[in-house]
């Protein structure tokens, strides 16, 4: 809700400043991105999270990449540029230019906190948190959060990046499409409840899993969701180094003779 209302006050200012805020911006920003929040915070998967082990480790991954992903749909961050200003404006840009940010902000970052993410379903620490309701409550808003601080600089292009490094972070991209699916994996092909949490008592619906079998569809549905999730990246990162490309070169093409000399020695020499 808080997200919600400070984006409207954003909309406000971005319109006192002469600035017409896209309506079909603002509508992917409640409906799509908030929206799935709400889906998944209130849903079926929040309903049964402590039942089932497949809802719990799908809504994980689901506010982890899908519902930051969405939220960028609405370009927060271009409208917090537009609407603030002042000392806002300038705390806004500081930690946007932080480390922390740029570190998070990159493909680099991402396949680790995936690996280390996913690895702590292989735990008997995922079943403590489940049947948590305060600590599973602090993730299901702390996690989003993260997700976000990876998504939004790339999605909105925060950080200037370089071809060079834009094609390393494509060779980084692959390299999390097998990252992301060894927990994912495990947790499929393992004989064993890795989670040790006793099967659920009483009287249970006819389509309820077994323990292994709920522990087999959270291996499958984290996988899918984890694949998935890379494929937007790649198309953005493909668009991103395109335009980047196309710049540098018009860069250099705009350089004399003279310059290109001395910038090619320059290079040569470092």
């Amino acid at each position: 809700m808080l997200a919600g209302v400070l984006y409207a006050l954003g909309i406000r200012s971005a319109a006192r400043a002469g600035v017409h805020w896209k309506r079909g911006t603002s509508t992917a920003f409640y409906v799509l991105g908030l929206g799935s929040y709400a889906f998944v915070s209130f849903g079926f998967l929040s309903v049964y999270t402590v039942e089932l082990r497949w809802a719990f480790t799908t809504k994980i991954a689901v506010l982890l990449f899908a519902v930051p992903a969405l939220i960028s749909l609405g370009k927060p961050v271009a409208l917090a540029r537009i609407g603030l200003s002042g000392l806002p404006a300038r705390v806004t840009e500081r930690v946007l230019a932080s480390w922390p940010v740029r570190l998070v902000g990159n493909t680099i970052f991402a396949p680790l906190l995936a690996l280390v993410a996913f690895s702590f379903f292989l735990t008997p620490l995922s079943g403590a948190l489940r049947e948590n309701g305060t600590g599973e409550a602090v993730v299901t808003v702390l996690v989003p959060l993260i997700g976000l601080l990876m998504v939004l600089p790339i999605a909105e292009q925060t950080t200037h990046r370089t071809s060079m490094f834009i094609t390393a972070e494509f060779m980084l991209l692959f390299l999390e499409l097998l990252l992301d699916a060894i927990p994912a994996i495990l947790l499929r092909l393992n004989d064993g409840v890795l989670d040790h949490v006793p099967a659920v008592m009483g009287s249970l619906p006819t389509w309820f899993p077994s323990a292994l079998h709920d522990q087999h569809l959270s291996g499958d549905f984290l996988w899918f969701i984890a694949e998935a999730a890379d494929v937007p990246v790649l198309i953005f990162l493909f668009i991103r180094w395109s335009r980047v490309d196309k710049h540098e070169a018009t860069d250099f093409d705009e350089l004399s003779d003279d310059e290109m000399a001395a910038l090619t020695a320059e290079h040569l020499r470092r």
